[in-house]
Protein backbone atom coordinates (compact mmCIF):
# COMPACT_ATOMS: atom_id res chain seq x y z
CA UNK A 1 0.00 0.00 0.00
CA UNK A 2 2.79 2.35 0.97
CA UNK A 3 4.30 1.59 -2.94
CA UNK A 4 1.43 2.25 -4.14
CA UNK A 5 0.97 5.65 -2.01
CA UNK A 6 4.51 6.77 -2.99
CA UNK A 7 4.07 6.25 -7.06
CA UNK A 8 0.58 7.91 -6.75
CA UNK A 9 2.51 11.16 -4.99
CA UNK A 10 5.48 10.93 -7.34
CA UNK A 11 2.68 10.72 -10.18
CA UNK A 12 1.06 13.59 -8.81
CA UNK A 13 4.37 15.61 -7.85
CA UNK A 14 5.68 14.86 -11.90
CA UNK A 15 1.98 16.07 -13.48
CA UNK A 16 2.39 19.48 -11.31
CA UNK A 17 5.88 20.41 -12.18
CA UNK A 18 4.78 19.51 -15.68
CA UNK A 19 1.83 21.45 -15.58
CA UNK A 20 3.52 24.75 -13.83
CA UNK A 21 6.39 24.03 -16.70
CA UNK A 22 3.76 24.39 -19.55
CA UNK A 23 2.09 27.65 -18.45
CA UNK A 24 2.00 30.44 -20.79
CA UNK A 25 2.34 33.55 -19.88
CA UNK A 26 -0.36 36.02 -21.35
CA UNK A 27 2.84 37.92 -22.62
CA UNK A 28 6.29 37.43 -23.83
CA UNK A 29 9.09 40.29 -24.30
CA UNK A 30 11.66 38.69 -27.09
CA UNK A 31 14.27 40.78 -28.21
CA UNK A 32 16.23 39.99 -31.90
CA UNK A 33 19.87 41.12 -32.51
CA UNK A 34 20.20 41.46 -36.05
CA UNK A 35 23.75 42.04 -37.64
CA UNK A 36 22.62 44.48 -39.96
CA UNK A 37 19.29 44.93 -41.39
CA UNK A 38 19.61 45.84 -44.66
CA UNK A 39 21.06 42.20 -45.76
CA UNK A 40 18.32 40.97 -47.81
CA UNK A 41 18.50 37.55 -46.90
CA UNK A 42 18.33 38.95 -43.15
CA UNK A 43 15.03 40.59 -44.10
CA UNK A 44 13.58 37.72 -45.25
CA UNK A 45 14.17 36.30 -41.94
CA UNK A 46 13.20 39.30 -39.73
CA UNK A 47 9.93 39.51 -41.75
CA UNK A 48 9.79 35.41 -40.85
CA UNK A 49 10.13 35.63 -37.74
CA UNK A 50 7.29 38.64 -36.97
CA UNK A 51 4.82 36.66 -38.86
CA UNK A 52 5.79 33.88 -37.08
CA UNK A 53 5.20 35.40 -33.29
CA UNK A 54 1.84 36.66 -34.40
CA UNK A 55 1.03 33.17 -35.57
CA UNK A 56 3.02 31.01 -33.09
CA UNK A 57 1.47 34.02 -30.32
CA UNK A 58 -2.09 32.31 -31.67
CA UNK A 59 -1.24 28.87 -31.48
CA UNK A 60 -0.26 29.32 -27.73
CA UNK A 61 -2.91 31.92 -26.45
CA UNK A 62 -0.26 34.54 -25.65
CA UNK A 63 1.19 37.43 -27.40
CA UNK A 64 5.27 37.48 -28.19
CA UNK A 65 6.15 41.18 -28.44
CA UNK A 66 9.53 41.26 -31.06
CA UNK A 67 11.87 44.29 -30.58
CA UNK A 68 14.67 44.43 -33.18
CA UNK A 69 17.94 45.61 -32.98
CA UNK A 70 19.77 47.00 -35.96
CA UNK A 71 23.89 46.54 -35.49
CA UNK A 72 24.86 47.87 -38.92
CA UNK A 73 27.63 45.24 -39.23
CA UNK A 74 29.55 46.45 -36.47
CA UNK A 75 29.85 44.45 -33.13
CA UNK A 76 30.15 47.30 -31.01
CA UNK A 77 27.20 48.31 -31.56
CA UNK A 78 25.46 45.04 -31.20
CA UNK A 79 27.04 44.93 -27.72
CA UNK A 80 25.64 48.16 -26.94
CA UNK A 81 22.16 47.01 -27.55
CA UNK A 82 22.41 43.75 -25.60
CA UNK A 83 23.71 46.08 -22.69
CA UNK A 84 20.91 48.09 -22.95
CA UNK A 85 18.81 44.98 -23.56
CA UNK A 86 20.55 43.04 -20.24
CA UNK A 87 19.11 46.06 -18.09
CA UNK A 88 15.20 45.37 -19.20
CA UNK A 89 15.34 41.65 -18.62
CA UNK A 90 13.65 40.60 -21.34
CA UNK A 91 12.03 36.80 -21.45
CA UNK A 92 14.34 35.91 -24.27
CA UNK A 93 16.72 37.11 -26.70
CA UNK A 94 17.87 35.53 -30.40
CA UNK A 95 21.10 36.34 -31.68
CA UNK A 96 22.21 36.91 -35.56
CA UNK A 97 25.76 37.84 -34.59
CA UNK A 98 27.25 40.85 -36.15
CA UNK A 99 31.13 39.05 -36.00
CA UNK A 100 30.90 35.63 -35.72
CA UNK A 101 34.43 35.23 -33.86
CA UNK A 102 32.90 37.78 -30.94
CA UNK A 103 30.06 35.32 -29.57
CA UNK A 104 31.41 35.00 -26.15
CA UNK A 105 30.80 38.38 -25.76
CA UNK A 106 27.20 37.81 -25.70
CA UNK A 107 26.88 34.74 -24.01
CA UNK A 108 28.77 36.03 -21.02
CA UNK A 109 26.19 39.37 -20.97
CA UNK A 110 22.84 37.26 -21.04
CA UNK A 111 24.41 34.57 -19.02
CA UNK A 112 25.23 36.44 -16.01
CA UNK A 113 21.97 38.31 -16.37
CA UNK A 114 19.81 34.64 -16.50
CA UNK A 115 18.15 35.21 -20.17
CA UNK A 116 18.03 32.56 -22.45
CA UNK A 117 19.23 32.81 -25.93
CA UNK A 118 19.61 31.53 -29.17
CA UNK A 119 21.74 31.96 -32.30
CA UNK A 120 20.57 31.76 -36.07
CA UNK A 121 21.75 32.52 -39.64
CA UNK A 122 25.44 32.89 -38.75
CA UNK A 123 27.10 30.72 -36.82
CA UNK A 124 29.89 31.01 -34.27
CA UNK A 125 33.52 30.62 -35.83
CA UNK A 126 34.90 26.81 -35.30
CA UNK A 127 36.99 27.77 -32.85
CA UNK A 128 34.45 29.57 -30.48
CA UNK A 129 31.36 27.23 -31.62
CA UNK A 130 31.40 24.74 -28.25
CA UNK A 131 32.04 27.57 -25.58
CA UNK A 132 29.27 29.90 -27.50
CA UNK A 133 26.53 27.31 -28.54
CA UNK A 134 27.28 24.03 -26.24
CA UNK A 135 28.81 25.32 -23.10
CA UNK A 136 26.51 27.81 -22.79
CA UNK A 137 23.32 25.72 -22.89
CA UNK A 138 21.88 28.02 -26.27
CA UNK A 139 21.12 26.50 -29.54
CA UNK A 140 22.17 27.10 -33.15
CA UNK A 141 19.90 27.88 -35.95
CA UNK A 142 20.89 27.66 -39.62
CA UNK A 143 21.38 25.65 -42.78
CA UNK A 144 23.92 23.01 -43.72
CA UNK A 145 26.80 25.70 -45.02
CA UNK A 146 28.25 22.61 -47.93
CA UNK A 147 24.55 21.88 -48.91
CA UNK A 148 24.62 25.53 -50.90
CA UNK A 149 27.98 24.77 -52.23
CA UNK A 150 27.45 21.13 -53.34
CA UNK A 151 24.05 22.34 -54.71
CA UNK A 152 25.79 25.67 -57.16
CA UNK A 153 28.02 22.44 -57.84
CA UNK A 154 25.64 20.48 -58.92
CA UNK A 155 23.30 22.68 -60.90
CA UNK A 156 26.65 23.53 -62.73
CA UNK A 157 27.48 20.18 -63.64
CA UNK A 158 23.51 19.68 -64.92
CA UNK A 159 24.27 22.70 -67.13
CA UNK A 160 27.67 21.43 -68.19
CA UNK A 161 26.29 17.77 -69.17
CA UNK A 162 23.05 19.59 -71.10
CA UNK A 163 25.25 22.16 -73.81
CA UNK A 164 28.92 22.34 -72.31
CA UNK A 165 29.41 24.78 -75.18
CA UNK A 166 27.03 27.10 -73.49
CA UNK A 167 29.70 27.55 -70.54
CA UNK A 168 32.50 26.91 -72.49
CA UNK A 169 32.63 30.11 -74.42
CA UNK A 170 36.21 29.54 -75.36
CA UNK A 171 36.10 26.41 -76.27
CA UNK A 172 39.22 25.43 -74.37
CA UNK A 173 37.61 22.54 -72.86
CA UNK A 174 37.62 23.85 -68.89
CA UNK A 175 35.27 26.72 -67.31
CA UNK A 176 37.05 29.66 -66.05
CA UNK A 177 35.84 30.71 -62.87
CA UNK A 178 35.57 33.38 -60.10
CA UNK A 179 34.45 32.74 -56.24
CA UNK A 180 32.58 35.63 -54.58
CA UNK A 181 33.04 35.08 -50.75
CA UNK A 182 30.79 36.32 -48.30
CA UNK A 183 33.29 37.03 -45.63
CA UNK A 184 36.65 35.95 -43.77
CA UNK A 185 36.38 33.30 -41.12
CA UNK A 186 33.02 32.33 -41.63
CA UNK A 187 31.79 29.10 -41.55
CA UNK A 188 29.61 29.15 -43.81
CA UNK A 189 30.75 31.55 -46.41
CA UNK A 190 33.91 29.16 -46.51
CA UNK A 191 31.98 25.96 -46.89
CA UNK A 192 29.79 27.14 -49.94
CA UNK A 193 32.86 28.50 -51.44
CA UNK A 194 35.05 25.34 -51.12
CA UNK A 195 32.52 22.67 -51.92
CA UNK A 196 30.47 24.93 -55.04
CA UNK A 197 34.02 24.41 -56.47
CA UNK A 198 34.93 20.69 -55.20
CA UNK A 199 31.52 18.94 -55.91
CA UNK A 200 31.23 20.58 -59.33
CA UNK A 201 34.72 19.10 -60.11
CA UNK A 202 33.75 15.47 -58.73
CA UNK A 203 31.03 15.63 -60.96
CA UNK A 204 33.53 16.11 -63.82
CA UNK A 205 33.09 19.60 -64.64
CA UNK A 206 36.98 20.80 -65.64
CA UNK A 207 37.30 24.69 -63.42
CA UNK A 208 40.04 26.58 -63.79
CA UNK A 209 40.30 29.41 -60.97
CA UNK A 210 41.51 32.83 -62.85
CA UNK A 211 42.62 34.41 -59.75
CA UNK A 212 44.24 33.29 -56.61
CA UNK A 213 41.63 33.35 -54.22
CA UNK A 214 38.05 33.94 -53.67
CA UNK A 215 36.72 37.25 -53.93
CA UNK A 216 35.55 39.26 -50.51
CA UNK A 217 32.97 41.29 -50.99
CA UNK A 218 31.35 40.58 -47.34
CA UNK A 219 27.75 39.71 -48.83
CA UNK A 220 27.63 43.19 -50.38
CA UNK A 221 25.95 43.77 -54.04
CA UNK A 222 27.77 46.85 -54.25
CA UNK A 223 31.24 45.39 -52.92
CA UNK A 224 30.40 42.86 -55.92
CA UNK A 225 29.96 45.21 -58.28
CA UNK A 226 32.83 47.38 -57.49
CA UNK A 227 35.42 43.81 -57.33
CA UNK A 228 33.57 41.98 -60.35
CA UNK A 229 34.65 45.36 -62.15
CA UNK A 230 37.88 45.16 -61.31
CA UNK A 231 38.34 41.24 -61.89
CA UNK A 232 36.36 41.54 -64.87
CA UNK A 233 38.86 44.17 -66.57
CA UNK A 234 42.22 41.72 -65.80
CA UNK A 235 40.61 38.28 -66.77
CA UNK A 236 37.39 38.61 -70.04
CA UNK A 237 38.27 35.13 -69.50
CA UNK A 238 35.90 34.24 -67.04
CA UNK A 239 32.78 32.12 -67.86
CA UNK A 240 31.47 31.25 -64.52
CA UNK A 241 30.67 33.17 -61.22
CA UNK A 242 30.10 31.75 -57.89
CA UNK A 243 28.51 33.62 -55.51
CA UNK A 244 27.98 33.18 -51.64
CA UNK A 245 24.61 35.19 -52.06
CA UNK A 246 22.38 36.77 -54.37
CA UNK A 247 23.21 40.16 -53.22
CA UNK A 248 26.45 39.62 -54.31
CA UNK A 249 25.37 37.82 -57.70
CA UNK A 250 23.38 41.03 -58.68
CA UNK A 251 26.14 42.89 -58.31
CA UNK A 252 28.72 40.90 -59.93
CA UNK A 253 25.50 41.31 -63.00
CA UNK A 254 25.43 44.91 -62.73
CA UNK A 255 29.31 44.53 -63.58
CA UNK A 256 28.78 42.60 -66.32
CA UNK A 257 26.39 44.95 -67.66
CA UNK A 258 28.24 47.82 -68.15
CA UNK A 259 30.52 46.02 -71.00
CA UNK A 260 27.49 44.26 -72.88
CA UNK A 261 27.53 41.01 -70.82
CA UNK A 262 24.05 38.97 -69.00
CA UNK A 263 21.25 41.94 -70.20
CA UNK A 264 18.80 39.16 -70.74
CA UNK A 265 18.67 40.96 -74.28
CA UNK A 266 18.57 38.50 -76.71
CA UNK A 267 21.79 37.94 -78.63
CA UNK A 268 23.84 39.93 -75.85
CA UNK A 269 26.89 37.67 -74.79
CA UNK A 270 26.11 36.11 -71.07
CA UNK A 271 28.54 34.23 -68.89
CA UNK A 272 26.84 31.53 -66.12
CA UNK A 273 26.32 33.50 -62.89
CA UNK A 274 24.80 31.39 -59.72
CA UNK A 275 23.99 32.32 -56.50
CA UNK A 276 22.37 31.35 -52.85
CA UNK A 277 19.46 32.66 -51.35
CA UNK A 278 16.67 33.27 -53.74
CA UNK A 279 15.78 36.38 -53.15
CA UNK A 280 13.26 38.40 -54.99
CA UNK A 281 15.72 40.04 -56.70
CA UNK A 282 17.33 36.78 -58.22
CA UNK A 283 13.74 35.50 -58.85
CA UNK A 284 13.72 38.44 -60.81
CA UNK A 285 16.91 38.13 -62.95
CA UNK A 286 16.34 34.41 -63.40
CA UNK A 287 13.21 34.91 -65.23
CA UNK A 288 15.16 37.73 -67.22
CA UNK A 289 17.49 35.79 -68.22
CA UNK A 290 20.48 38.04 -66.12
CA UNK A 291 21.39 35.13 -64.26
CA UNK A 292 21.15 31.40 -64.02
CA UNK A 293 20.49 30.15 -60.51
CA UNK A 294 20.20 30.18 -57.06
CA UNK A 295 19.66 28.18 -53.98
CA UNK A 296 16.99 28.79 -52.16
CA UNK A 297 17.72 29.14 -48.61
CA UNK A 298 14.52 29.92 -47.28
CA UNK A 299 14.09 32.82 -44.44
CA UNK A 300 10.90 32.56 -43.72
CA UNK A 301 11.34 28.78 -42.76
CA UNK A 302 14.20 30.22 -40.21
CA UNK A 303 11.95 33.03 -39.04
CA UNK A 304 9.61 30.37 -38.13
CA UNK A 305 11.93 28.37 -36.03
CA UNK A 306 13.56 30.84 -34.52
CA UNK A 307 10.18 31.44 -32.52
CA UNK A 308 9.20 28.20 -32.22
CA UNK A 309 12.65 27.54 -30.33
CA UNK A 310 12.73 30.16 -28.06
CA UNK A 311 8.62 29.18 -26.80
CA UNK A 312 9.42 25.77 -26.55
CA UNK A 313 12.47 26.50 -24.33
CA UNK A 314 10.28 29.28 -22.64
CA UNK A 315 7.42 27.07 -22.32
CA UNK A 316 8.60 23.72 -21.93
CA UNK A 317 12.23 24.06 -20.69
CA UNK A 318 13.49 22.31 -24.02
CA UNK A 319 14.76 23.03 -27.06
CA UNK A 320 13.56 19.87 -28.97
CA UNK A 321 10.75 17.99 -26.86
CA UNK A 322 7.47 18.63 -29.09
CA UNK A 323 9.16 19.73 -31.59
CA UNK A 324 10.98 16.40 -33.35
CA UNK A 325 8.17 16.33 -35.72
CA UNK A 326 9.51 19.64 -37.53
CA UNK A 327 12.82 19.87 -36.70
CA UNK A 328 15.71 17.26 -37.10
CA UNK A 329 18.81 17.55 -34.38
CA UNK A 330 21.85 17.74 -35.82
CA UNK A 331 24.15 15.16 -34.16
CA UNK A 332 26.09 18.07 -31.86
CA UNK A 333 22.62 18.32 -29.92
CA UNK A 334 22.75 21.64 -30.26
CA UNK A 335 21.48 22.77 -33.55
CA UNK A 336 19.02 22.23 -36.34
CA UNK A 337 19.42 22.94 -40.15
CA UNK A 338 16.90 24.23 -42.63
CA UNK A 339 17.28 22.94 -46.14
CA UNK A 340 17.92 24.27 -49.29
CA UNK A 341 16.63 23.78 -52.76
CA UNK A 342 17.46 24.65 -56.41
CA UNK A 343 16.13 27.30 -58.28
CA UNK A 344 16.58 27.58 -62.03
CA UNK A 345 15.15 28.71 -65.32
CA UNK A 346 12.86 25.33 -64.94
CA UNK A 347 11.51 25.98 -61.94
CA UNK A 348 11.79 29.46 -61.18
CA UNK A 349 8.78 30.45 -61.67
Amino acid sequence: MKKVLVLMLALVMALSCFAAMAEVKDEYDVRVLVWKFDDTYGSSVRQGMEKWADLVGQELGTKINLTMYDAADDMAKQVESANQIVGQNPDFVIINLAEVASGQTLVDMFSEAGIPFLFYNKPPTPETYDSVIKDSGSFFVGTLAREAGDMQGEILYDLWTADASALDLNGDGTIQFVEFEGEPNNAEAIARSQYSQETAEALGVPLEMVVEDWVVANWDSAQAQEKMQATWSAHPEIELVFANNDDMAIGVIAALNQTGYNTGNEGDPSIAVIGVDATDAAYEAIRAGKMTATVKQDGDAMGEANIRFAMNYLINGSWMEGLEDRYTLNEDGVSTYIPYAKITQENVG
